[in-house]
């Protein structure tokens, strides 16, 4: 492997390694790469597919909520189609959940459609509030987790907004949550003139990455290896059917799972950029921040709003379909969203978020004003809120899921190069 520029001494949060542990890194010949295809995964599309529209909902919801009469009218969201992801037009859209969305004409305009929240809706957004308020300390350590995770330890606001749904913040949490926390958060302006958060003061205890949490927590004889600068740490991997037992495969994911495990809350600047030692510091980049998503996912355009930050290389998109035992790269619903495999099992969140389980909640509404379109929303009983998600899912979602080796040979196909570094998302 080439050389690389290390400092004397890498610190790893509660520990450091030495030069030597690299030595043999250093003087071995380079990973011999194995350029894979591309799988389709029908289980992981049809998530995303689903949790577009959720999505959406949740957006929708919030702007009436935000709005001074408590309505919209259909003629201020007629060009939100893009933004919020839709591909059908947003007053279609709404139609088709009337549990969530009341309509009814503009009280000055008869003819203007305009729409505010059902009974259930404004349930649903309480049991909503009450949530964000009990898991308010794990919200703030998340979100100084991706403020750490940066060079300069702030992200523009700008780029943070985006992100708001897949991290679990509040719609209002920099007026509610940001001012709370002053030890935590600063809002600042940048050089360049636009409002950042900053992170108030580094927390060493919250500089623990998803991948070293979830070793610590099983048998903990490689963690306390890893600790004492004598191991690294090996990502889990989920293959492709077919893939896991090549034998080129299998070597390349063998000699990179003993590259040495770099924290991404570590200053990665002193490593050769085009060293395989960078390249590992960058998969557990991306691992950890898409660990650190309610949904264990995002879309590929906020990741690269964040990439300087995260000292990412340009095409940094090519490390999702490089190491598809780690990640998955999707080219669903007109945007090319990524996510973490090992985030999921049997065709759903293997460890769900309480705010991912309200969402679940809303899915199910949404399904029921689908099947009670046009029949009066008196036929969904509100009870039916108030249940845990998992009574109302149905034998029919059970059998559509897909165990986590699902894609089969005629799914395999190539993205281009123009689809990995495009920028429309």
């Amino acid at each position: 492997m080439g050389s690389m520029k290390l400092r004397s001494t890498i610190h790893y949060g509660f520990f450091s390694i030495i030069p030597k542990f690299f030595h043999h890194h250093l003087q071995c010949r380079g990973i011999v790469k194995v350029r894979l295809k591309w799988v389709k995964n029908r289980s992981l599309d049809h998530i995303i597919d689903t949790e577009t529209d959720l999505k959406a909902v949740c957006l929708l919801k919030d702007a009436i909520k935000r709005s001074s009469g408590g309505f919209l009218a259909s003629n201020s969201i007629a060009n939100w189609q893009k933004l919020l992801g839709l591909t059908i037009p947003v007053l279609r859209f709404m139609r088709r959940y009337p549990t969530l969305f009341d309509e009814f004409p503009h009280p000055k305009y008869p003819s203007l459609p305009c729409f505010r929240l059902t009974d259930t809706a404004l349930m649903l957004h309480s049991q909503e509030e009450s949530i964000h308020q009990t898991n308010e300390p794990d919200t703030v350590e998340r979100l100084c987790k991706v403020l750490m995770m940066m060079k300069t330890r702030m992200v523009p606001l700008q780029s943070l907004s985006p992100l708001k749904w897949d991290l679990g913040l509040p719609d209002d949490y920099h007026k509610t949550l940001i001012p709370k926390y002053p030890d935590h958060f600063r809002v600042i302006k940048a050089s360049n003139g636009l409002p950042c958060l900053k992170l108030g003061e580094w927390r060493e205890e919250f500089a623990v990455s998803a991948l070293q949490e979830s070793n610590e927590r099983g048998d903990g004889g490689e963690y306390r290896e890893f600790k004492r600068g004598k191991s690294a740490l090996a990502f889990p991997m989920s293959f492709p059917r077919g893939y896991g037992a090549q034998k080129k495969v299998k070597a390349w994911m063998e000699e990179f799972q003993k590259l040495p495990y770099i924290s991404p809350y570590e200053d990665s600047r002193q490593i050769d950029p085009n060293s395989e030692l960078m390249e590992k510091r960058v998969v557990g980049v991306l691992h950890e921040f898409l660990s650190l998503t309610i949904h264990k996912k995002t879309k590929r355009n906020y990741l690269r709003s964040l990439s300087e930050e995260l000292n990412l290389p340009y095409k940094f998109t090519r490390t999702f379909t490089r190491y598809p035992g780690i990640f998955y790269l999707s080219l669903k619903c007109k945007t090319t969203t990524v996510a973490i495999k090992e985030g999921y099992r049997r065709g759903k969140l293997a460890t769900p978020h309480p705010i991912a389980r309200i969402r679940e909640k809303y899915n199910y509404v949404m399904r029921t004003g689908l099947l009670y379109r046009g029949k009066g929303m008196n036929m969904m009983p509100k009870e039916d809120v108030l249940l845990d998600v998992a009574e109302n899912t149905t034998e029919q979602e059970e059998s559509a899921e897909e165990e986590p080796d699902i894609d089969d040979e005629c799914n395999k196909g190539e993205i281009s190069e123009e689809d990995l570094d495009s920028d429309e998302d």
